[in-house]
């Protein structure tokens, strides 16, 4: 789900959003929730009896790649915002056109 969203959404608001930090604000928020529920539907298969997300008995340091990965997408998907904001204001900048020629 989270992976989903980090191929769909931060670059476009990133490119349609005028304020950066508005864009970043935004992206921030949609991952939130999206993360918040993606963790709790695994933690909810998990007490039912899947190990499919993590093992069966549960030490620290088990659950750190999960928080690894989902930290590694959250860090790209805010640089596509940045991106596409980047993209976005170059291509909302007025162009001059020379008429001495």
């Amino acid at each position: 789900m989270e992976l989903i969203l980090m191929l769909l959404l931060p670059f476009p608001i990133g490119f349609f959003v005028r304020n950066r930090l508005a864009a970043f604000v935004t992206y921030i928020a949609a991952h939130s929730f999206v993360f918040t529920f993606q963790t709790m539907e695994l933690l909810r298969e998990w007490v039912r009896g899947s190990t499919d997300a993590f093992p069966a008995e549960v030490t620290d340091f088990d659950a750190l790649p999960y928080g690894i990965v989902n930290l590694v997408i959250f860090g790209v998907g805010l640089g596509l915002v940045w991106l596409g904001h980047r993209l976005g204001s170059k291509r909302r900048k007025p162009r001059t056109v020379d008429l001495s020629a």
